[in-house]
Formats: C-alpha cells, sequence, structure tokens
C-alpha cells in the first residue's frame, strides 16, 4: 500500500468510490523506463489516464504524448505540450479530428489503411505518417489484434502510396496488446517488422521510425515480468536486425506509467451469501464495471483487493485462516455486473456491509472507463496527491 495514499484516507475518509492517485509514481515510472532504454523516446498514452495532473507532470519532464482523439490532443495543448511533441496514434480519425489537429500544428498521424491514409492526406497535407501492423497480442491479458492493423504486404503498398500523396512516410508501427506478459511478443513483432523496412528503403521510402507501442505490464493480484526483461529483449532484438545504426524508437506506454499510482478506495454495499448454508459470500462494492472496472470483463485484469484496515494494518499478512472465498460484484441492477465469480477471491471472513477496502494498481484506465451516472451511480471522485 502507497504510504502517502494510506495518509491521505485515514485524514480525509473520502467518500466512497474514489480513485487517489499519486502522482510521484507517475514521474518514478517515466524515469525508470527511460532509464531501462535510453534510446527510445517515449509517448505516453494519454488514454490509459488523461488527469491535467498527470500530463503536466510529464509536460514537465519532457514527455511525448500518444493521442486517440482531438481531445485528447486540446488536453495535452491545455498541458502546456508542444504539437511537434503530440502522435495521433487513432487509427480511426473523424475528417474534423485531423483538421482540429493539423490546424494546431500536430503532424505525425497513424494509419492503417488506404482510406485513412487519403484522409490524411487531404486535411493534413505534407504529414508525418507511420501504418501500423497487424501482430498476434498472445498471451496480452487486453488483447489489441482484431481492430487495429494491416499486413505486411499492405503496409508495404500503403507506405509507398504515401509518398505519391505528397505525405512523408515516417515509420512503422505495432502493438503487442495490454498488460502483455510474454517478452516473446515484442521479439517476434521487431523481426516482422524490420524485414519490411529494409524492403522500403531498397524501394528508397525513406522510413526511419519503428513504434513499438506500449503493453509493458504491471502486477496486480499476480506477479509480472519486470519491466528490465522487456527492455532487454526489445534493445538485443533492435540491434540483432538494425546493428548499430537504431531507426528513432518510439514507446507508447500508458498502463506502465500510471497503473501502480493509484488506488481505489471502495465501499461493500452487501456481503451475503445469498441464503446458502455454507455458500460462498458475494461481496457487492459501490464501483463495478460500469463505474470503472471495465477491465474486469471475462476477468482479464485481476486487481489486488484487500480490506482496509487503516495504514497499520498489514493486508498482505492477514491468516489465511481468517479469510474465505468470495464473488465480487459491482453495484448496479445490470447482471453483467459481475467482477470476479472464477479467480478465487479471499477476503476476511468478519467483512461486512459499511466496511471499506482497497483496490491496487488502479491508476490507469479506471478514470477514464467510468461510465457517465449509469442507474444515477455519479462518476468516480479523483484525488490527485
Amino acid at each position: 500500500m502507497n504510504p502517502k495514499i494510506a495518509h491521505f484516507i485515514l485524514q480525509n475518509n473520502p467518500v466512497t468510490p474514489c480513485l487517489i492517485f499519486d502522482v510521484d509514481e507517475v514521474e518514478n515510472h517515466y524515469q525508470l523506463l527511460r532509464q531501462m532504454l535510453p534510446k527510445g523516446r517515449i509517448y505516453y498514452a494519454v488514454k490509459a489516464n488523461p488527469a491535467m495532473a498527470v500530463l503536466k507532470r510529464l509536460v514537465k519532464l519532457g514527455a511525448c504524448f500518444d493521442a486517440a482523439s482531438w481531445e485528447e490532443i486540446a488536453l495535452c495543448l491545455e498541458a502546456g505540450a508542444q504539437p511537434n511533441s503530440i502522435s495521433f496514434g487513432n487509427t480511426i480519425k473523424k475528417v474534423s479530428a485531423i483538421r482540429a489537429a493539423y490546424g494546431a500544428g500536430i503532424r505525425l498521424f497513424a494509419f492503417d489503411c488506404r482510406e485513412e491514409l487519403e484522409k490524411i492526406a487531404q486535411n493534413a497535407p505534407g504529414s508525418l505518417v507511420y501504418c501500423r501492423l497487424l501482430v498476434d497480442g498472445y498471451k496480452a491479458e487486453w488483447p489489441l489484434s482484431r481492430k487495429f492493423g494491416t499486413t505486411v504486404e499492405s503496409a508495404h503498398d500503403l507506405m509507398c502510396e504515401a509518398r505519391t500523396l505528397g505525405l512523408d512516410p515516417y515509420g512503422l508501427s505495432f502493438h503487442v496488446g495490454s498488460q502483455q506478459l510474454s517478452v516473446e511478443a515484442y521479439e517476434v513483432a521487431i523481426a516482422r517488422v524490420a524485414s519490411l523496412f529494409e524492403e522500403l528503403k531498397i524501394e528508397g521510402v525513406n522510413v526511419r521510425m519503428l513504434n513499438l507501442g506500449g503493453g509493458f505490464p504491471v502486477s496486480y493480484a499476480d506477479d509480472v515480468p519486470s519491466i528490465d526483461n522487456f527492455t532487454k529483449a526489445i534493445s538485443n532484438t533492435i540491434s540483432r536486425y538494425f546493428g548499430d545504426v537504431w531507426p528513432e524508437v518510439l514507446l507508447e506506454p500508458g498502463r506502465f506509467i500510471v497503473g501502480k499510482a493509484g488506488v481505489v478506495y471502495t465501499e461493500a454495499v452487501l456481503v451475503s451469501a445469498r441464503g446458502a448454508r455454507n455458500g460462498v459470500r458475494w461481496v457487492y462494492l459501490d464501483i463495478g464495471r460500469f463505474g470503472g472496472l471495465a477491465e474486469t470483463e471475462n476477468e482479464s485484469i485481476r486487481y489486488a483487493i484487500h480490506a482496509w484496515r487503516g495504514v497499520e494494518s498489514d493486508f498482505y499478512r492477514e491468516k489465511e485462516s481468517d479469510l474465505a472465498p468470495v464473488v465480487l460484484a459491482g453495484p448496479t441492477c445490470d447482471g453483467a455486473d459481475i467482477l470476479y465469480e472464477k479467480a478465487h477471491y479471499m477476503l476476511p471472513q468478519d467483512l461486512k456491509s459499511g466496511d471499506r477496502l482497497i483496490i491496487l494498481s488502479a491508476g490507469a484506465y479506471v478514470s477514464t472507463y467510468c461510465s457517465t451516472s449509469f442507474n444515477g451511480f455519479p462518476p468516480l471522485a479523483e484525488y490527485y496527491i
């Protein structure tokens, strides 16, 4: 438990549910990644948490930004980011958004199909573009492989066509999936992109940037490989295929930068075995899938969840005999609002309605996935300290 956040809870006893976020942790993780992969340029994935406090801290640190919409671009500019530090990284963009971004000075755009490339050429002439390749997101807890990306063959043709449309075919990108647990996923993807790099250069296409996307994991209920496992594998693989002369390397981490920085403080609204003798208790929290925990769908992201006993409590050493299995669900009148039914969560046997719990490593995506007043419940409150 982050002691700074624990102190905030004890001093303020905020109304639940709420996200309490330590901005210093953003800086810690940003600097760690810079240290681990110094040749890479970090474009923070704004969608993970677009809070102004986060963006301003990253601007101060000299970060760049991967934005998914004109609205995210506008937030970055408001935070003080320069237009040349922002990439419009969504491959699905409205014409109005492309025009607004171009008018604001943005000159870096992603695409993965001819139709999107033509939209960029018509509405952001002369811009730098990079093509996203389809890669296998196996071993990713939150895969992204079906909706985005194109084949190597198609990417080759599109990068050549970008020149004829008056655009600068700047680079190639991929995304191995969010919360990726396998370093091999990066190795395979880099090898695939490297062959296309070589083909395009032979044909005179001035491709010079490799975008590795995001995907670096954080630990939730289970441990994950450390960041140095990924960065060493990435560095070795790039050197294997590009030698000493690396292309410009971009990274788009989101979860890794902000995930560990946030804690959700929540209340048990109801604890009940639902009439079954010796049955597994159901614990209904005042936050659920529609309140920000959307990544619990299919029990993909398994947050560490503990009873809140105060700063002196040692959550991690509760006696096993004091714990019992539970099903965790949200508060809404929607039958899909079940968080964990198969993951074998254990909570204290004396847990009762009104008790507070904490959900660790909730700094990424929880605030942005929060629905607007579904069932009348207000959006998640947020505190940045």
